[in-house]
């Protein structure tokens, strides 16, 4: 499994996001809240597994909820690929 840096999984995010709001990837900031970006639960559910699958492995079920923005995030993802590649 290849480890992902926050960058990475923040240009990824930001990428996912863009793409499913129709606007261009600087109108996303990486420090607005999920919920601010009009993502309904749905949406946020459907990133998630793409992330998943993007990752190769499952994210915590509350990792949007404890990681609310897409820095938050990005940061988060890349702690657990490293810790995934550690441990691996």
């Amino acid at each position: 499994m290849a480890v992902v840096t926050a960058l990475e999984a923040q240009t990824w995010l930001i990428d996912k996001i863009a793409h499913r709001l129709g606007v261009s990837q600087s109108e996303v900031s990486p420090e607005v809240y999920f919920d601010e970006l009009d993502l309904d639960s749905t949406e946020a559910l459907i990133l998630a597994g793409e992330m998943e699958s993007w990752l190769g492995f499952e994210l915590n079920t509350t990792a949007l909820w404890y990681h609310p923005t897409v820095k938050d995030l990005a940061a988060y993802v890349a702690g657990e690929c490293a810790e995934r590649a550690t441990s691996a």
